[in-house]
């Protein structure tokens, strides 16, 4: 029987219906992570403030892009730029490493047919979490140097890293080795994997449309509702990616 993306989007969106408590719950907790870690990495605020104002008025005055911007900025200002990136991109990163084990392991459990608390889930979880780290540290720099360079190596590796967490979860390989099988897999499979990502990256564009309305007046809270939403969405292409392996795996 061929594997179609109406089967996988099918299953896919069953698990999220049976299992919508502890998802959302997973989802929740990792927001609440990556925002409470910016909030306390972040503390001073006049700095902040101070780089507001001056992106602000370079922007209204010359409509420049964010490259002349920054060359424009002060030393002082492109630290503290410096800073912000570094703190969001560990915050999310503790996140989603959360997220995906927190995911992986419940996909893994339930289909085993053992149902358990969220927090025996993470449990479980718990011993995958530093390789998932570093793999997700990995991929996520590579996928940033290819969108740096320009937008379609970042797309490409973004394609060819897809399964990487779900095979060095289920396989118990190497970083690089679960890497290189992601790769082989994606491409192979490239017909059921793009539309899944392009519809993940609409949804989540469509998310940020909609929350940009109430981030200027309740900024904080807007950060987790956006921030949960897109963890169930990205759990909603984990649980399809997921599906994709097993049925490729059991062929």
């Amino acid at each position: 029987m061929p594997i179609t993306a109406n089967i996988l989007h099918r299953d896919s969106f069953n698990f999220l219906k049976n299992q919508l408590p502890s998802i959302l719950l997973l989802a929740l907790l990792s927001a609440l992570i990556t925002v409470i870690l910016n909030q306390i990495f972040l503390l001073d605020a006049e700095p902040l403030n101070s780089l507001e104002i001056a992106s602000r008025d370079l922007t209204s005055s010359s409509g420049m892009g964010i490259k002349e911007m920054v060359q424009l900025m002060t030393p002082e200002q492109q630290i503290i730029l410096l800073k912000i990136s570094a703190v969001a991109t560990f915050s999310a990163l503790l996140g989603n490493v959360l997220l995906i084990g927190g995911t992986l392991a419940l996909i893994t459990l339930v289909s085993q047919g053992n149902y358990l608390s969220l927090w025996q889930v993470i449990g479980v979880a718990l011993p995958t979490l530093p390789r998932l780290g570093l793999l997700t540290f990995i991929c996520t720099l590579l996928v940033q140097c290819g969108l740096a360079l320009f937008i379609v190596p970042g797309v490409v590796i973004a394609l060819a890293v897809s399964l990487a967490p779900i095979i060095i979860t289920n396989e118990k390989i190497g970083i690089f080795a679960a890497i290189k099988a992601s790769a082989t897999l994606a491409f192979a499979n490239i017909r059921l994997i793009v539309p899944a990502m392009i519809l993940w990256f609409s949804v989540k564009l469509l998310i940020l449309l909609i929350i940009s309305k109430i981030i200027l007046y309740f900024p904080v809270v807007a950060d987790i509702i956006l921030s949960t939403l897109n963890n169930v969405v990205s759990t909603l292409l984990l649980v399809y990616l997921f599906r994709l392996h097993m049925l490729l795996h059991n062929r």
